[in-house]
């Protein structure tokens, strides 16, 4: 199948904006719940609730401040900040005075932020801390524009509630009625893995659209009563989307800034659904099979997981499970999976996955455990969710069905094309990279390569500037074989190389949180470095391992012939990852050149 359609159950009119939700929650729900923020000392707990009508009142106070301070509207204002509720608080309080919120990954290097600021025409920037307040002051003299810098941690945010101490909040009503969907809501700069970010521009109907459709046919996510603890940075569009399903459902919402203190966070707040991306789900994972076979039960949980994944795969048959695989998997829920429930509250029945593709045996080990996980798929320009598993229509292995509203098509070349009211209105000041990306009837070009079955149901098999084409013409998409590798509990990254080389060969780096119970069990110090183990002929066994279990799911031509264990992991911090935990494949192969140059000479 080429194309795939479904109908709209929500169409936004011209006068629609994304604060409409905030006041409509206000006025029907005013005492129920939709944010927990951490207290301050002089109230004298560990948290307080916001309610829909403190959180209106709130960004009611903020936006009369943003105008006392000269915030005009369609002004762009700059937010570099880890995920917190002041982050939410200033997105709304942005819309709500007509401006535009500009996110700034709280992780991004002086040079991305001063780009950003200058490429957007920031006017104000709020940051969090002083080491992003002395980066912006660092940069400051390349941005002529940018006039006022707020830092939360030193009460910005009061700063700019008495700085509208003489605005009528009249004026605020004003300017939120005259906000129409056309009008650009937000400019989100994709982290890439190429070459100089790019701002996505999203306009009010873009992301309304998005959410407003995506809501109904996710009722197990978006919901009264349902609650979810925000870890993701809320710079990516993937947790901003979560932010405004939360208010446009009514549903409740927590942040946890510092991912160190996750497991403890999940467990007290017990959120009923998580939203993350693969890397830390298969981190999850490894983490529970690492601690049974450290406690002696390793046999037991390869059993459970054979069981999980057995069960989640029968839900998928006409039939559904037998009465030998059901009792199997009751019997292991009591022994293996509430334990790892737990983990995540005891609550939590379902989770979002985004941003890379999760593969088909950690969404069927999941959903075996009682977690299901709903793959979805989008891109920053797509607002972003275009696809998705729902309740109502799963296939563990694909990113689902287009969200109601969306049409996906399958270009000649295999390229995935998207349509719909979330496709955004281009790059800011960008018009050639605009017209590269949307075709001239209104199709975005996602540089993604895929499939749609008969149901269609969505499966992606790489993306077209990745396909490596060997010496011999062999076409192979990396991303079946790096999943393979890094369901491995010793792989914390793999990536793929053999561009018009001879043959397939694969980079490979060590979980440094996995490797010391491995050192223990083969009778090494607990402090030896990766650097010290290239060599090690136990390990080198043990990521054979992992490659012969890859390379079966590809042909010969494209199995991975020759491997290489690196040094040290891939982080954002050397700049071979997006703050998504995506890998920048220029970077790595800049960086490996020597290694890879000597893959290919021996």
């Amino acid at each position: 199948m080429r194309e795939f359609s479904v109908p709209p159950i929500v169409t936004i009119g011209d006068t629609a904006n994304l604060t409409d939700p905030v006041w409509d929650n206000a006025a029907t729900a005013p005492d129920a719940v939709q944010f927990v923020r951490p207290a301050a000392r002089a109230e004298g707990a560990a948290q307080v609730d916001v309610t829909c009508r403190q959180f209106r009142d709130e960004v009611v106070a903020v936006a009369r401040g943003l105008v006392g301070s000269g915030i005009n509207p369609g002004d762009r204002v700059a937010l570099m900040s880890r995920t917190r509720y002041e982050w939410t608080l200033l997105d709304y309080a942005i819309w709500a005075a007509g401006a535009v919120t500009v996110p700034i990954y709280e992780t991004s290097s002086a040079e991305q932020a001063a780009w950003i600021l200058a490429d957007s025409g920031a006017v104000a920037v709020v940051v969090e801390s002083n080491a992003h307040a002395t980066l912006v002051a660092g940069v400051h003299d390349r941005l002529p524009e940018l006039r006022q810098v707020w830092q939360i941690e030193l009460g910005g945010v009061d700063e700019i509630v008495a700085a509208g101490a003489s605005v009528e909040p009249e004026e605020v009503e004003r300017r939120r009625k005259a906000v129409r969907s056309a009008d650009v809501a937000t400019i989100i700069y994709t982290s890439g893995t190429t070459g100089r970010p790019k701002g996505c521009v999203l306009t009010h109907r873009n992301m309304y659209a998005d959410i407003a459709n995506a809501v109904p046919v996710l009722p197990n996510l978006f919901r009264p009563g349902a609650s979810t603890l925000l870890f993701l940075p809320l710079a990516h569009a993937f947790a901003r989307l979560i932010q405004i399903g939360v208010v446009q459902a009514r549903a409740t919402m927590a942040y946890c800034p510092d991912t160190k203190s996750l497991v403890a966070e999940l467990q007290a707040f017990k959120p009923t659904f998580v939203l993350s991306v693969p890397r830390v789900f298969e981190k999850v994972y490894n983490a529970a099979r690492q601690k049974a076979e450290a406690d002696g039960k390793g046999k037991i949980f390869d059993r459970a997981e054979r069981v999980a994944i057995a069960y989640s795969e029968a839900l998928e048959t006409p039939d559904g499970p037998g009465m030998t695989l059901r009792a199997q998997h009751a019997l292991f829920d009591k022994l293996v999976y509430r334990k790892l429930r737990a983990a995540l509250g005891g609550r939590c029945r379902d989770a979002i996955s985004g941003g890379a593709p999760l593969g088909a045996r950690l969404g069927h080990f999941f959903r075996g455990i009682g977690v299901t996980i709903c793959e979805g798929y989008g891109l920053t320009e797509t607002s972003p969710a275009a696809a998705a598993n729902l309740p109502t229509a799963t296939r563990v292995g694909t990113v689902g069905r287009p969200l109601p509203g969306v049409t996906i098509r399958i270009d000649d070349d295999g390229e995935i094309l998207i349509s719909g009211d979330l496709i955004f209105q281009g790059y800011w000041r960008n018009e050639a990279a605009t017209a590269e990306a949307i075709t001239t009837d209104g199709w975005f070009r996602t540089g993604d390569l895929g499939q749609i079955d008969s149901d269609g149901f969505v499966s992606i098999t790489g993306r077209k500037k990745e396909i490596i084409v060997t010496a011999g013409g062999k076409n192979v998409a990396p991303a079946v074989l790096e999943d393979q590798v890094r369901a491995h509990q010793l792989v914390s990254q793999c990536l793929v190389v053999g561009d018009r080389q001879p043959f397939i060969a694969a980079l490979v780096t060590v979980d440094e949180e996995a490797l010391p119970k491995w050192l223990a069990s083969h009778g090494l110090p607990e402090d030896t470095r990766v650097e010290e183990l290239l060599d090690h002929e136990e390990l080198l066994v043990e990521i054979q391992g992992a490659v012969d279990v890859a390379n079966q799911a590809v042909s010969k031509a494209e199995a991975i012939k020759v491997f290489r264990i690196l040094p040290r992991d891939f982080t954002e911090a050397t700049g071979e990852l997006t703050p998504s935990l995506k890998v920048k494949r220029q970077v790595v192969h800049k960086t490996y050149a020597a290694e890879i140059a000597e893959i290919y000479r021996s």
